[in-house]
This record gives C-alpha cells, structure tokens and sequence, in this order.
C-alpha cells in the first residue's frame, strides 16, 4: 500500500465530526485527495508534499475520500476508503396534541407520537414515554413525555400537556336523570313481564270479548312518535325551505303508512335525528365525558338520513314488484281482448286476478268507470297516480285508440311484447353491468376500511385530521372530493333505458 487512512470507515452513523488522518508511505512524493458527498465531488485538495493529511467531515451526509498518490518512479496510485455516515439531524418526533383537557380516566391513550429518521426511516417502536408514570384518575396538570433516539445517538423530545379537571356537574346531572329514565323501564319491562306471565297463566280460563279495545305497548309508542311528528309539521309549515325539501320526500309516502306527507317525513327524520344525538350524550356521559359540537353535528347528520336510507330500500322494492305487477296485469288484459272481453270487464278481471298496488289501483278504476268516469280520464288518473313511464304509454295508447278507433288487440300485444323486452333489456344489462358495480361499490368502501384498519393498528394515527387547523382544512377538501368521486361514478353507472 502507498498510504492508508487511520479511520478506514464508519458505516454506522454517527453524530459527531470525523477527522480522518491519511499517511503516506515513503515512495509517495506527492498526492491529491477528493472528497466526495453522497457520491458528488465537494472538496479536492493538492499536496505535493509527502506529509499527512487531516481530513475533517464535520456535516450530516454519507462521505467516501479517494486520494491518487505520485510516487517516485513516476507511477500514481489510487486508494479508496470506506463510508463516513455523519448524522447529526434529530428525528423527526409528532405528537398528536399538544394540550389536552379531560375529566379523570383510565384511557393511557390520550397522546400518540410518530417518529421518522433521515437514516433509520420509521422508529415509532422506538418511542419511549413516561406515560406509566401518569395517573389520569386524580385532577391534576400532567406532563406528558415522549422521547426517540436513532441509531447515530440523537434524540427529540415533544411535551404535551394534559390536564385533568373535575367532571362538569351537567354530567352529572345528565347521569342521575339516564338512571331515573332506565329505572323506570326496568319496573314497567318488569311488570309488562308479570302481567303477560299472568294473561298466559289466565287465558285458558278467560273468555275473550269480541271487541278488544286495550292498547298494546306498540301501538302507544306509535301513538307517542305520532304526536311528535305532529308536533313537528305542525312547525314546519311555516318554513318555506323545509316545504319545498319536503317535495322530494314526496314520493316516498307510498310506501310508508305512519308518514302521510313530505313534511311528516321530514319531521320523522328531524325526530330520529334528536333520539340518535340524545342516545350518544347518554352514552357520552356514562363514560364521564361531554359530546363535543363535532361530534353532536355527526351524530345529528348520522340520524338524519337513517329514515332516507331505509325508505329509499323500501320504495325500491315497491318499484320492482310494482314493474311487475303492471305487467301482469296487461298480459291479463291482452289476454281478456282475445277472449271478447271489453276494457270494462278486463279492468274488472285485473282488480281480482292481481294483488298489490296495481291491483288495489285497478279496483279504483272500476269504481270509477261505475261512477261514470270515462276511460282515458280513469287511466290518466291512474297514470298519476302511480307515476309509471308504462302507464303513461298505456294511457296515452286507449287515448289514441278511444279517438281514431283501431284493433285493440294488436295494440295491446304490441304493449305487453314491448314491456317485456324492457324489462329483459333491463335485466341483461343489470347482469352484464354487474361486475363493474361491484368494483365500483369496493372502491367507494376501500377508504373506510383502511380507515378502520388504520384506526385499530394506530388509534393516534388520524388525530391530527381533527385537532389541527391544516387536518381540519385537509378533511373538508377530502369529503367533498369523496362526494364529487360518488356523484360522478353513479353519472357514468346509470344507464337510461
């Protein structure tokens, strides 16, 4: 060798300067040094001399030095050392607040910290805290600690401080009314339980009445909600905003008894929405603890919408079987034409062949057409009222053929074939299109999922998203690119036929 260094490498970081001395060996009457820094030349040095070299790195980042000596039969030579990791950077140390307020609690999990290296990546395993130390039960102002240090020895440090105050006196006062609330259940569950253990224990020996005129628990519970919800449209009445939300409610009261009119179901879902955000502050208090304003707002908007869904499936349903039932019931009629029947008589024989809807509908035309009502005003009422594409085209159909006459028959097979292979367009398209709807419907639930993944591995992880000014922002811009996603996918998905 023609020189050597004294420190021949430190591949392992370190967070102190490196001096490294290289010595030359007698045969070297000069040499050049070149230090290079993460693989870019930053320093070349001449020495034309045959004395050592101090060489010091003094600044975080992974160095090697190469130096060409010129010995004394005029040849050079080259001589590599290894790798000098330098990190004097901290790592990078996140807490998930730094000022926390809370009533006594067992909860150790009120502060997370994450940390990351320049060198070492994630060290959050590294993380100690004096989290063990705190006693979150007694009121007090707690520090609390956490610290991390990387392989090269450096360290950093976040405080947060929580303080533990004395539960509010609303809590208790919210619990002592929740336990007289569920006292009281549990003596009237009790003695609804006696009193039906009794009825069964007397039954064989009572006669019934013919008329029953008692009021089961149902049906005052029932009795109850209705008040309220007469309370509430009573209300809202005078909001011009809530009438004309309650239009696109509308449709919906077909399929549901307790709520005649958009404004009921309004008030319904405004009262499901209460009973949700009355439900989570008992359950808030409980654990000695005060529904927060965002919390209240998602819980509100969570009950709110909880009626829409569950009408929403229903009138679905209504809708197919309703699809299905209208087309039953021309085949009825077609079928009636061929056998010499009139429009009058195959109404008739619709309204006791077929159930449901339709066939409740086509009694109401029979009555109709009793009363004296003609038939195109009979089937544009009818057309309204059930609000069928396949009932507009049958009325506007008798319309033309009660006008400029025509084979009634032919018609009516041309309606029931078309209506047919509607419905197996339809069906063919739901089956082809079936396979894409589920990628879409997983893509839309992904977020959610990694969301509650996330959550379990690391509950500390989206805190930030809630108590910092940027997640907050960060939150919104999320959602509402999360609902413009929804509202573009359902656009390219939904295909008119």
């Amino acid at each position: 060798m023609n020189g050597k260094f004294d420190i021949q490498s430190a591949e392992k970081p370190v967070n102190h300067d490196i001096n490294v001395v290289f010595s030359p060996s007698q045969n070297v009457i000069s040499y050049t040094y070149q230090i290079y820094k993460e693989g870019i030349l930053i320093n070349q040095t001449n020495i034309s001399s045959n004395s050592s070299a101090n060489i010091l790195l003094n600044e975080t980042g992974t160095y090697k030095i190469s130096v060409q000596t010129n010995l004394i039969n005029g040849t050079s030579d080259i001589i590599n050392s290894g790798e000098y990791i330098i990190d004097k950077e901290a790592p990078k140390l996140t807490i998930s607040n730094t000022k926390i307020i809370t009533t006594p609690t067992n909860d150790k999990n009120l502060v997370s910290c994450v940390a990351s290296d320049n060198y070492d990546g994630n060290i959050t395993n590294k993380i100690t805290s004096n989290i063990d130390s705190l006693n979150f039960k007694k009121t007090g102002n707690y520090t609390y600690t956490c610290t991390v240090q990387d392989e090269a020895g450096n360290i950093a440090t976040q405080n947060a401080l929580i303080s533990v105050k004395p539960h509010n006196t609303s809590i208790y006062i919210i619990q002592i009314v929740c336990f007289i609330i569920i006292f009281f259940l549990i003596i009237k569950i009790i003695k609804l339980f006696k009193v039906v253990k009794l009825e069964e224990r007397l039954e064989p020996y009572v006669i019934k009445p013919l008329k029953n005129d008692t009021i089961n628990t149902s049906e005052k519970i029932k009795r109850i909600y209705m008040q309220f919800l007469d309370l509430f449209t009573s209300k809202l009445k005078k909001s011009v905003v809530a009438n004309k939300y309650a239009k696109r409610l509308e449709k919906y009261t077909i399929v549901t008894t307790t709520h005649k009119t958009g404004l009921d179901i309004l008030s319904g879902k405004i009262i499901i929405a209460c009973l949700f955000t009355v439900m989570a502050i008992i359950i808030k208090a409980f654990q000695f603890k005060l529904l927060g304003s965002l919390e209240t707002l998602g819980v509100f908007v969570l009950g709110f919408f909880v009626l829409d869904i569950y009408l929403f499936a229903k009138y679905k349903v209504f809708r197919w079987n309703l699809e299905s039932d209208f087309i039953a019931a021309i085949t009825i009629m077609n079928n009636s034409f061929k056998s010499g029947r009139s429009i009058t008589q195959a109404i008739e024989i619709v309204s006791t062949e077929v159930g449901g809807t339709i066939g409740a509908e086509f009694k109401r035309m029979n009555l109709e057409l009793l009363y004296g009502l003609d038939i195109g005003q009979v089937f544009k009422r009818f057309s309204k009222r059930v609000n069928l594409e396949e009932a507009t085209y049958l009325t506007a159909s008798l319309t033309i053929l009660n006008k400029t006459g025509g084979d009634i028959i032919k018609v009516f097979s041309s309606i029931e074939r078309s209506l047919f292979d509607k419905r197996k367009l339809r069906l063919e398209l739901k089956s082809l299109t079936s396979g894409s709807r589920i990628i879409v419907y997983v893509l839309l639930g992904i977020p959610f999922f990694f969301i509650f993944v996330i959550s379990l591995i690391n509950p500390g992880y989206f805190m930030p998203f809630l108590t910092t000014d940027i997640g907050r922002i960060l939150l919104i811009f999320m959602i509402i690119y999360y609902i413009i996603f929804v509202v573009v996918v359902r656009k390219i998905m939904k295909v008119v036929i």
